[in-house]
C-alpha cells in the first residue's frame, strides 16, 4: 500500500509542478512528501528565482563542493557548511548557464573565474543529463569542460544567441540531434553562420523562435536561418519571428499551428497571400493592416486564438472596422480574441460577438489618449450579443474607469450566465476602493463574478502577468485531491 500511495502522490504532485508555492508549503509534511517534491522543484531550479534569493541559492550550490574546493575560495572558506540533505544538482534537467553567469557576477565578490569553474564542473559532468539548455552568454568556452558533449546529447530545448562561440557550437552541432524547441536571440553583429547547420541536424524540430536583440538585423544571416528550416517544413508547428521575413519559408510550413509575427508596420508581402490550412493560433504585433487582413483571410478557418496588438502606431477606426470584418468572415471558431478597439467600432464589435459563437476569452485594447471609453455601451453589447461561452474579459488601457453603477448594471444583467473573470487595466487606481470591493464581494457571493482584477498600467508589465495568473482556475481535480492529501497530514 505504501508504494501505491507514493506512486499516486507522485502523479498528483507532478501535475502541480508549476504551482511552486504550494509545493514548497508541503515540504515539511513528512519524509515521503519531501522526497517526491524536492526533485520536482529542482528539475528547473532557475524558474522564478528572485534576485534576493540568489545568494542563498549560490550558497546551496557551493555546499555541494568538497572541503578542499571551498577552501580555495576565500570568501567561502570560513563559512561552516552542512552536507546537503539531497544532491540537489543531480535533479536538475534544465541548465541555465546565463543565470549561473549572472549570479556569480552579482555575488562572487572578486573570485569570478574560480567560482565559475567549480560550479560548472558541478553541473557539467559524466552523471549529468539535461533536457533544456539556456546558453545566451557567448563568452565562455564550454568545450573546455570534460563531459560537456555527454551532458548535452539529449537536449530537447535550446536557447542560445547568434554570437555563440565556434567551439561551443561545434559541440552542440555534433551532439544535439533531438532538439524540438529552438530559440535564437539574434544580434546585429557577430552572427555565427554555423548555426544553420545546427538547425539542419535536428531530427524532429517542432518549435522555432528567431528573436532580435537589436534592429536593424543582418538580412543575409536571417535568410540563411530561414532556409535551414526547409528540411523541417513538415514538423514545424510553432514559429515566432521578429522583423520582416527574408524568404518565403512560411509557405513550406504545411502543419504550422501557432504563428507569432512582430513587425514594424511595413507591409509583409510574403504573408498577404499565404495559405496556412492548419493554423490555430496567431499573435501579431505592429503588423500592417493590409498584410494582417490577407493573413487572416488565408488562415484556413481553423483559428481558435487571435491576438492583435500594437506598440507605437495604432490603426484608425476604418482599419479596425476592416480587421473586425475579416475576422467575422474567416474566424468562426475563435475561442480567444484580443484586439484594438474604439468607441465608434461598437456596432462592429456586436457583429463579431454574434458571429463568433465559441468565444470564451475576449481582450480589448483601448489605446485612445484623448477619448474616454463608453463603458455603458460596451457592457450593454457584451450582455446582449456575446455568446454564452464567454467567461473571461480583459480591458486594457482605457483613460477612464467604469462607474460603480455601470459595473453593478453589468453584473445584474450578467446573472444567470457563466461567472465572469474581469481584468481592467486603467491609468492610476480605482477610486472608492471600499465600495468597489463590497460590490465585487456581493456579486462573487451570488456566483456572478469569479475574479475581478484591476491594476494601473503605469506599473511594470509584470503586474499584468501576475493578474493573468490569478485569473487562471487552478482548482483542477488533481489540485483538489492534492489538497485533500495535504490536509490528512496537517
Amino acid at each position: 500500500m505504501s508504494k501505491l500511495y507514493r506512486d499516486i502522490l507522485y502523479l498528483i504532485i507532478e501535475e502541480l509542478q508549476y504551482d511552486r508555492k504550494s509545493l514548497v508549503s508541503c515540504l515539511t509534511i513528512n519524509k515521503i512528501w519531501c522526497e517526491i517534491i524536492i526533485p520536482i522543484l529542482w528539475k528547473n531550479a532557475w524558474e522564478d528565482l528572485a534576485f534576493d534569493k540568489e545568494n542563498l541559492f549560490l550558497n546551496t550550490i557551493i555546499s555541494h563542493l568538497s572541503d578542499e574546493e571551498r577552501n580555495n575560495l576565500s570568501q567561502y572558506s570560513k563559512i561552516s557548511y552542512k552536507k546537503p540533505l539531497f544532491n540537489y544538482i543531480s535533479f536538475c534537467k534544465h541548465l541555465n548557464l546565463e543565470i549561473i553567469e549572472n549570479i556569480i557576477l552579482s555575488h562572487g565578490q572578486g573570485q569570478y573565474n574560480e567560482i565559475k569553474n567549480y560550479i560548472l564542473n558541478l553541473f557539467i559532468n559524466k552523471n549529468a543529463e539535461y533536457t533544456h539548455l539556456y546558453m545566451t552568454n557567448y563568452y565562455y568556452e564550454y568545450h573546455l569542460i570534460p563531459e560537456a558533449e555527454q551532458c548535452f546529447s539529449k537536449i530537447k530545448f535550446l536557447r542560445c544567441d547568434s554570437r555563440v562561440k565556434e567551439n561551443s557550437l561545434a559541440i552542440l552541432t555534433k551532439m544535439c540531434k533531438s532538439i524540438e524547441d529552438f530559440e535564437l536571440i539574434i544580434y546585429k553583429y557577430e552572427n555565427n553562420f554555423g548555426i544553420p547547420k545546427l538547425i539542419e541536424n535536428q531530427e524532429n524540430l517542432i518549435n522555432v523562435s528567431f528573436l532580435h536583440k537589436y534592429s536593424p538585423y543582418d538580412g543575409l544571416f536571417r535568410a540563411f536561418l530561414e532556409n535551414s528550416l526547409i528540411k523541417h517544413a513538415n514538423t514545424i508547428q510553432y514559429f515566432n519571428i521578429c522583423g520582416q521575413l527574408e524568404t518565403q519559408i512560411l509557405t513550406s510550413f504545411v502543419n504550422l499551428k501557432d504563428l507569432v509575427l512582430m513587425g514594424d508596420w511595413e507591409r509583409w508581402i510574403f504573408i498577404e497571400n499565404l495559405s496556412l490550412p492548419s493554423l490555430q493560433s496567431l499573435y501579431t504585433r505592429d503588423i500592417n493592416t493590409e498584410s494582417l487582413k490577407g493573413l487572416i483571410e488565408n488562415s484556413g478557418g481553423k483559428l481558435n486564438e487571435l491576438n492583435i496588438s500594437y506598440s507605437v502606431i495604432f490603426p484608425d477606426a476604418i482599419s479596425t472596422k476592416e480587421i473586425i470584418q475579416v475576422i467575422c468572415q474567416n474566424c468562426p471558431n475563435l475561442t480567444h480574441l484580443e484586439f484594438y478597439y474604439k468607441n465608434c467600432n461598437v456596432l462592429d464589435l456586436e457583429k463579431l460577438l454574434i458571429k463568433c459563437q465559441y468565444l470564451k476569452i475576449l481582450g480589448i485594447y483601448y489605446i485612445v489618449e484623448d477619448e474616454f471609453m463608453n463603458w455603458d455601451n460596451l457592457f450593454n453589447i457584451l450582455v446582449t450579443s456575446s455568446p454564452l461561452s464567454l467567461h473571461k474579459l480583459k480591458i486594457i488601457y482605457p483613460v477612464n474607469q467604469p462607474e460603480l453603477k455601470s459595473l453593478k448594471l453589468f453584473f445584474d444583467n450578467w446573472e444567470g450566465r457563466k461567472p465572469i473573470s474581469l481584468i481592467i487595466s486603467i491609468k492610476g487606481d480605482f477610486i472608492r476602493k471600499k465600495q468597489l470591493n463590497d460590490l465585487i464581494g456581493n456579486y462573487k457571493s451570488k456566483g456572478v463574478v469569479k475574479d475581478f482584477i484591476h491594476y494601473s498600467y503605469e506599473y511594470d508589465d509584470l503586474i499584468e502577468s501576475k493578474a493573468k495568473e490569478i485569473v487562471k482556475d487552478l482548482k483542477t481535480k488533481a489540485a483538489n485531491i492534492f489538497y485533500g492529501f495535504k490536509n490528512l497530514f496537517n
